[in-house]
Formats: C-alpha cells, sequence, structure tokens
C-alpha cells in the first residue's frame, strides 16, 4: 500500500500536459468506462490546447504488450495519455511526455510518467471518473459530468457514494445513465469488438438521452451490437459449470467477449465457490476468461498462486474481486489441470 500512496493526483494532470508537443496519442479501453474516459480525456486536451489521435485497444489486445509497442514505435507523437488500461512498468513509449490515468490494481509505476491512481482511496474511483478529476484541472468540465457517470455505471461504482454520481443521477435521471451505459458497451463485446462507434457516440451526444434517442447514426449500430451479444449470451447460459473444490468453471465457445458477464451471472448462483467463465472460441490458439467470486477472496492472489510458466500480460491483471485474462491453449491446459480438472478441460490448439 505505500507504493500505492505515492501516485499522482489529478490535479497536476494541466500542468503536465503544457509539457506534450503537437499530435499527442490519447489510447483507452474499449468498454464504458475507458470509453467514458477516453471521450472525457480528449476533450480536456483539446480545451489546453493539445488536440489527440485516438488510439481504442480491442479485441486480444493489450496496450503493454510487444506487439503495442512496436505499433506504437513508428509514430510521431509529442506525448502519450493512457487511459483505463492498467499501471505497468514500462510504457509502450518512454522517449515521450505520458500520463496514466487508472483504476486498477497496478503491476508497477512507470519512471517519469504522471501517473494517476485512484487504487489507494476508499472506494476506489472508476477511470471515467479520475479523468474528469483531470478534466477540471484544464477547467470547467460541467458538460462532462454525464460521461463519469457512464463510466461508474458501467465497471459497477455508481452506488460507491460518490458525490458526481449522485449530481450526474440527479441531473440525467439513473434509468437514461444505466440504458445508456449498457448500450456503450455493446460493441466491445460483440465478434468484431470494434469500440469506434461507441466513442463517436458518445462524442457526439450532449447526455444519455441523446445516445438513445437515434438522432446520431451510431445509435443503430450500437443496437445491432447489443442484439448480437445477447443472442451469444443466451446459449452460453446453457452451460453448465463444472466444479473441483471451491472452483468452479463454465467452458463454452463464441466469438463474443461475453465470459465476463458469464462468470458474474453465475457468481450469484454459486456464492461459496471462485466461478471462471472459459471462452475458446474469442480468440484462435486462445482461451479467454473471467473470473469473479462472492466471496472475500483476492482472485488476484489466487491466479498469481496458479500462474503457469507461459502466461504473460494478458493473464492476472484487474481487481482484487474481478479479474481473468487469456491463456494459449497449451497453458489453460497446465492452468486447469493444476486446479484438478482433468483431461475434459483441455483444450487442443485452435480448437473450440
Amino acid at each position: 500500500m505505500e507504493e500505492e500512496r505515492r501516485f499522482d493526483p489529478p490535479e497536476a494532470f494541466a500542468e503536465r500536459l503544457q509539457g506534450f508537443g503537437p499530435n499527442p496519442l490519447l489510447v483507452c479501453h474499449n468498454d464504458a468506462d475507458g470509453l467514458s474516459a477516453g471521450v472525457i480525456l480528449k476533450a480536456a486536451m483539446t480545451r489546453a490546447g493539445r488536440p489527440p489521435s485516438v488510439r481504442i485497444v480491442g479485441k486480444g489486445e493489450n496496450a503493454y504488450s510487444d506487439a503495442f509497442r512496436q505499433e506504437l514505435a513508428g509514430l510521431r507523437i509529442g506525448g502519450l495519455v493512457i487511459a483505463d488500461l492498467g499501471t505497468a512498468a514500462r510504457l509502450p513509449r518512454e522517449d515521450v511526455p505520458a500520463i496514466v490515468v487508472d483504476h486498477h490494481v497496478p503491476t508497477g509505476r512507470p519512471a517519469n510518467a504522471l501517473t494517476i491512481s485512484g487504487i489507494a482511496d476508499d472506494p476506489v474511483p472508476t477511470s471515467s471518473l479520475l479523468a474528469y478529476r483531470c478534466a477540471q484541472s484544464v477547467g470547467d468540465a460541467d458538460d462532462l459530468l454525464w460521461l463519469a457517470a457512464i463510466g461508474l455505471i458501467g465497471d459497477l461504482a455508481d452506488e460507491a457514494g460518490f458525490p458526481a454520481m449522485a449530481e450526474a443521477r440527479a441531473r440525467y435521471g439513473i434509468t437514461a445513465l444505466r440504458k445508456a451505459t449498457s448500450l456503450v458497451n455493446a460493441p466491445r463485446r460483440t465478434a468484431s469488438g470494434d469500440a469506434s462507434a461507441a466513442f463517436r457516440l458518445l462524442e457526439r451526444a450532449d447526455g444519455p438521452k441523446a445516445v438513445l434517442s437515434g438522432a446520431h447514426p451510431e445509435t443503430a449500430s450500437l443496437l445491432a451490437a447489443k442484439a448480437e451479444v445477447a443472442a451469444a449470451l443466451d446459449e452460453a447460459r446453457k452451460v453448465a459449470p463444472k466444479v473441483v473444490g471451491d472452483v468452479a468453471i463454465i467452458r463454452f465457445s463464441s466469438p463474443c467477449q461475453i465470459h465476463p458477464l458469464v462468470a458474474q451471472a453465475w457468481r450469484g448462483r454459486l456464492k461459496d465457490r471462485l466461478v471462471i467463465a472459459a471462452n475458446t472460441g474469442y480468440r484462435e490458439g486462445w482461451v479467454h476468461f473471467a473470473a469473479r467470486t462472492a466471496t472475500h477472496r483476492d482472485i488476484l492472489e489466487f491466479l498469481a498462486d496458479v500462474r503457469p510458466a507461459g502466461a504473460d500480460e494478458q493473464y492476472g491483471n484487474g481487481h482484487r474481486a474481478a479479474s481473468g485474462g487469456a491463456l494459449r491453449a497449451k497453458d489453460w491446459n497446465e492452468f486447469a489441470g493444476a486446479l484438478g480438472f482433468g483431461p475434459d478441460m483441455k483444450v487442443p490448439a485452435g480448437a473450440p
């Protein structure tokens, strides 16, 4: 916890931004919290005279992977802002001024970067709420409040007692905010994982009712995405869990990112188990999984204890009560075997 206390406050955002050069890059996650944080930060950076280009991290990608590092190596950028993608010791670019805005449990702290994290706060703010506080350091950000609320709802933090959420609820209505959040979250769970339409819609709308109104063409795209995900989830819900000891695994195959939804649904039914939803069809040759529990067990600690030798940066990140990862087929087989599951839980490389 001592390391966590040394992170930087959102109030330092505006000053650090002044050290950026032209054409900074903003990188954000593709869920409701990451997209909202991205839209808020883009607005704040533009208002501060540092308008960024935007890169949304999508299906099967990781901002701290070698592949992403290589992608950014060839870009001419005057600074880097990373939002809702974790906090690691090594940034994808270390030769430009950088700001990290994130609320997940850090795996390290980058040198020479402004690192804004609420991990030591109680309750822990979402990345979008941290981004809103960053925007307030630049100037009036009142018009961005609803976006912070979208992220809070998206990460199940809307009942944590944040004053910003109470204000947004009173101003915009909780029903509209929740429906908008559900819609914005849908594209990243589709087979394509392309959340660019959701980002554009959040940029163009002036509140949750505008997101839902159909006045913008992106709404129709998001509705189609929501229907695709709902159909995939209906199929996955038919799969029964297999239990060994205090761990339950629900294994299924879908191109959609529904494993977190499946894990969350079974978490409420298997209250004394650590639940793992394993998706063998999300990306060829890999098993993507989500882990949830209704107990007080620390999932990050659990995953660290059973980490297979071949696991990379896509394994065991997130929150103590909500984590997961991605493992190549052979590493998944080692992982499942270490938990006591038999041959029926093993997968051949590339197979569903």
